[in-house]
């Protein structure tokens, strides 16, 4: 199959375990793939340069600023760009419609948005309000960036068409759940941030969904104008209810009852942990919100404005 004008790009932190399963399926459309990694120490780096990829070493701060710091400095050759997660892979079916719909495409076209599903345990997860996930992941090169968000970011783009295609991106982490539950206790510190940012300095880039489009533009309103309104530690459990009851989650199985328990209702908690947390301890102590969040989730407020110059590496 002919390759697609398409740059895929990677961002990656000891990866070894799926690099090549993603590296192997970009390749089957795209003409380069670029792996961002953040000084990996299991050779996720050697493994990607040896399957053809163009590495390059960047300090990891969060998803939204290593993603903007990549269309910032990485040299894009392509029309079209895509984000693709270390842990996904694309499906035979989204692998024809890229190369068809990129081949085709009208001038007006300026995004597509792709499904993806995700698995846990083995198990396609379908319910709980878990499909279809529509997200914005291939795009004109320029024309696109991402959120400056410590968690659940988005791509933006201000003008221009959107278009939804068939196909996957299938997510499938094959670590084991120990990993799972660490990766989601970082996701939480990072979600704590946003929600105190917004509570505390009542941050417009934060609890604004201007320039999204679509379900994301929704489940945005949603989340920030309706859960985040609702008191710590309650809410967890009413969105419980919605994704196992309302949203039929335990139709998913005992694993998928597993996975909406973990994702929707202890990850939640732990968020709202977190958030309540870094406020005991600024009041306790009498100190500012960035200083109770560097103390307690050993996070630096002010690391996402940083601009650092990477070490490029072309194969």
């Amino acid at each position: 199959m002919p390759k697609s004008s398409l740059t895929v790009i990677i961002m990656t932190y000891n990866e070894k375990l799926h690099i090549e399963r993603s590296i192997k399926s970009a390749q089957r459309v795209a003409c380069e793939v670029v792996v961002i990694d953040s000084f990996s120490t299991d050779g996720t780096d050697e493994m990607a340069r040896s399957l053809g990829a163009v590495i390059v070493q960047n300090p990891w701060i969060n998803h939204a600023t290593q993603l903007n710091w990549a269309l910032k400095h990485v040299l894009i050759r392509t029309d079209w760009v895509m984000r693709l997660d270390a842990d996904e892979y694309l499906d035979d079916e989204l692998v024809l419609t890229l190369s068809k719909v990129l081949k085709a495409a009208a001038t007006d076209l300026f995004g597509l948005e792709i499904s993806r599903p995700t698995t846990f345990l083995g198990r396609r997860i379908l319910h709980g309000g878990m499909m279809p996930m529509w997200l914005l992941r291939v795009w004109r090169k320029d024309v696109a960036s991402c959120e400056q968000r410590w968690m659940d970011e988005h791509m933006v783009i201000p003008n221009g068409r959107i278009q939804r295609i068939a196909g996957n991106i299938v997510d499938d982490n094959l670590n084991h759940r120990s990993w799972w539950v660490d990766k989601h206790n970082r996701y939480a510190s990072r979600e704590a941030v946003d929600l105190l940012l917004m509570r505390h300095r009542g941050n417009s880039s934060v609890h604004s969904s201007q320039g999204l489009k679509g379900q994301a533009s929704r489940k945005r309103w949603l989340k920030e104008r309706v859960y985040a309104r609702l008191p710590l530690g309650l809410r967890p459990w009413l969105y419980f209810f919605y994704r196992i009851v309302i949203r039929a989650g335990f139709l998913d199985g005992y694993r998928g009852l597993m996975f909406h328990t973990m994702q929707g209702l202890w990850y939640r908690l732990l968020v709202d942990a977190k958030v309540m947390e870094v406020e005991h301890t600024m009041q306790r102590d009498g100190i500012a919100l960035h200083v109770a969040v560097q103390s307690v989730l050993d996070i630096n407020l002010s690391a996402m404005s940083a601009d650092r110059t990477a070490e490029i590496k072309v194969v």
